[in-house]
């Protein structure tokens, strides 16, 4: 007579070891350390404008040099890095666009031109 072997339709306890364990996982340290960093990268160059049009401008350069850093450490380095980084950018370009739209709605004429 064969032993009973469950069917696996309803697991009896935990597998013997786990499937897939993350190597660098995402925590909020790492994620508040991007986030940081990347507020203070997006002040610095916004300081760099000296009127609306320049310091959107500096804005999008900036966050657009963010985002290939963080491109880079989804994929080599620490992805919790990487998600601050992506937030930040899209709060700073957030604002940036913001302050067009209202330039822009105050005056009827387009301010990055």
């Amino acid at each position: 007579m064969m032993p009973y072997s469950p069917s696996g339709l309803f697991p009896a306890g935990r597998p013997p070891r786990p499937t897939y364990r993350e190597p660098n996982p995402v925590s909020g340290a790492s994620v508040a350390a991007g986030a940081a960093g990347t507020a203070a990268w997006l002040v610095i160059f916004g300081l760099l404008g000296r009127s609306l049009t320049g310091y959107a401008w500096w804005t999008l350069i900036a966050g657009a040099l963010a985002w290939l850093a963080a491109l880079v450490l989804v994929r080599y380095g620490d992805r919790g890095v990487a998600t601050g980084i992506a937030i930040v950018t899209a709060g700073g370009w957030s604002i940036a666009a913001a302050a067009v739209a209202a330039r822009w709605w105050s005056s009827g004429d387009w301010p990055l031109w």
